[in-house]
């Protein structure tokens, strides 16, 4: 119990230490994998189908069991000369019986290869999970980032509103504007940290909602790194398409499935054909009868040892169609997996070309936006100048400002939707 506790309290140092360097998007999505709920359900279910693959061999090994039992009879019964007496008896007797399946209608072995294609398809569902993860992480990861530059563009609106604020304070002592307009900059000022502070519950809660979804045991100083500003070539989506046909593990998972599938219809149509076994054994007994003068007890259980072997073939003739509605069961659940593996092909094409088409939007988005930023920076900058000299109104100066953050705004949505499409397509596209 102590090594336990120590143990504990080591990992939670270690975490510690560990949490208050800034989390990577691999660190983030190995933890995700190894503790996710999802993902461990996926590998019981794995581990599950390694027990039935086992179970399956086993069931081409013979059997064997022992027995002992112990009799007792009171009062009358039939004697040997055909009359009723009053008479007590006992037995003893002890055995051991083989049986060794010889021919089981092909049942052992096409269950075995059913278990070991429902296998495949346990491993390729618990990668498939991870998938699942690993996309789920990146989009919170990555709306995470989003949101933390939001919140730069807020402060940044917020510090040109504290600045022009100080600048017409300087003008209102000086005599050059009127009060009424400290009281219209201290109101801007004043929304402006508003929105910073919606700003920063956005940002705080989009990196509590990723660590939730690592099922980090404590999320107190946890933070992530900025990805590294580059921008992911796009491959068409036929390409991706193709190669994910291959490599997907949702898409493999579907497949082993329908071969799972068709395999239990190979099974449940051994019901037609007969069985073979072969059985042996061996036993002996101790029977006393009050009375009469008995053998002993050691030489009866020589006397009586005996031994037996027999084959039995079973010929399945009517089984009130149970077999028949097997068979039929299973070739509807082949269909069904049929259906859902071509869904989760259909899927899984309209989310790569759904990727490719948003992420060309936004990359055309991504170059209007920065081009919309830098003009409207110019803009702001030439309107600060005209303001400052009389040539321009509040009201202007604050569309200008609002222009320009803004366009910062669309410029930051644009780039990490870009960045989000190009890395589902690239996930897709792996070897």
């Amino acid at each position: 119990m102590k090594k336990t506790v120590a143990s504990i309290f080591c990992a939670l140092a270690v975490y510690g230490a560990s949490a208050q360097q800034p989390w990577t998007l691999e660190r983030c999505i190995d933890y995700a994998i190894e503790n996710n709920i999802d993902v461990r359900s996926s590998r019981l279910e794995q581990y599950q189908g390694e027990l039935a693959v086992t179970e399956a061999k086993d069931r081409f090994l013979p059997t064997a069991s022992a027995f002992a039992q112990q009799s007792f009879s009171f009062g009358r019964g039939l004697t040997s000369d055909n009359t009723y007496a009053d008479r007590n008896t006992s037995g003893f007797g002890v055995g051991a019986q083989l049986n060794l399946p010889v021919f089981q209608g092909l049942s052992a072995i096409r269950q075995l290869e059913y278990s070991r294609s429902s296998l495949r398809a346990l491993v390729e569902q618990t990668e498939a999970a991870k998938d699942d993860v690993t996309l789920n992480v990146i989009g919170q990861y990555l709306q995470a980032l989003y949101a933390g530059e939001l919140l730069q563009v807020a402060r940044e609106r917020e510090g040109i509103s504290a600045r022009e604020l100080e600048r017409r304070r300087t003008l209102f002592e000086a005599g050059r504007i009127a009060e009424l307009e400290i009281y219209e900059a201290e109101a801007q000022l004043a929304s402006d940290r508003l929105a910073v502070v919606q700003a920063q519950n956005d940002s705080t809660v989009a990196v509590l909602d990723l660590a939730q979804l690592l099922n980090l045991p404590h999320t107190e100083a946890f933070a992530i790194e900025p990805l590294a500003d580059e921008m992911m070539p796009l491959v068409s989506p036929e390409t991706v398409f193709a190669n994910a046909l291959r490599t997907n593990h949702s898409v493999l998972a579907g497949e082993l499935q329908q071969e799972a599938a068709q395999r239990n219809v190979s099974l449940a149509q051994t019901g037609y054909i007969p069985t073979l076994s072969l059985s042996a054994g061996l036993s002996t007994n101790y029977y006393k009868t009050s009375g009469f003068t008995n053998e002993s007890f050691g030489s009866q259980m020589r006397h009586n040892f005996a031994q037996s072997i027999g084959i039995s073939l079973n010929v399945p003739i009517f089984d009130a169609f149970s077999t028949r509605n097997n068979v039929r069961r299973a070739r509807v659940n082949l269909e069904s997996a049929r259906l859902r593996s071509e869904d989760t092909r259909n899927r899984l094409y309209k989310a790569i070309v759904q990727a490719y088409t948003q992420a060309l939007g936004a990359e055309k988005k991504l170059e209007s936006a920065r081009t919309a930023a830098e003009s409207s920076k110019a803009a702001f900058e030439a309107m600060q100048i005209k303001y400052d000299n009389g040539r321009a109104n509040a009201t202007e100066f604050e569309q200008s400002k609002s222009n320009y953050t803004n366009a910062l705004a669309e410029a930051v949505q644009a780039k990490y939707e870009r960045i989000l499409r190009a890395r589902i397509l690239a996930f897709y596209n792996k070897d």
